[in-house]
């Protein structure tokens, strides 16, 4: 309680021994020994009172009930746990998780185009008109568009 270890103790008695005098002494820690004894008692009594008043209004069996509410929670978050580790696997392990990022899915790669030049038309004046260049794709799809001969002039 006050943590005073036997050199304490025996400093306290030598400077006693020292204000007191030896003849008054033993009545002194007579006295001290009775007052000790009467504050631990008083203590006690304090502490049981508190209790009791506890008791009667109902604290102890709330106390109880919030144990148990408390057990209760505790194992249905664990059975959770366990349900959730058998069901989805090691969290860890899958992707996408906080711990390792998901992989973008790959996508496929573009199929070439192949581009041929069409020679420019001629009309009938033998001048050359507007030509059309064609791109064949894979699909077999055709696009027109703007000769390219004509955008380098």
């Amino acid at each position: 309680m006050f943590d005073i270890g036997w050199g304490e103790l025996f400093l306290i008695g030598v400077v006693a021994l020292i204000v007191v005098g030896p003849k008054d002494l033993p009545a002194l820690f007579r006295t001290l020994g009775n007052f000790t004894g009467k504050a631990r008692v008083m203590a006690r009594d304090f502490q049981r009172t508190l209790e009791q008043a506890a008791n009667e209004s109902g604290m102890s069996e709330v106390s109880k009930n919030l144990r148990s509410l408390d057990q209760s929670i505790n194992s249905a978050s664990d059975s959770a746990r366990r349900f959730a580790s058998q069901t989805l696997g090691d969290p860890a392990a899958r992707p996408g998780t906080a711990d390792t990022p998901a992989k973008p899915p790959a996508q496929p790669e573009a199929a070439p185009v192949e581009v041929e030049a069409v020679p420019p038309k001629r009309d009938a004046t033998g001048t050359e008109g507007a030509g059309v260049a064609s791109a064949a794709v894979d699909d077999g799809a055709r696009a027109e568009g703007a000769d390219a001969e004509t955008r380098a002039s």
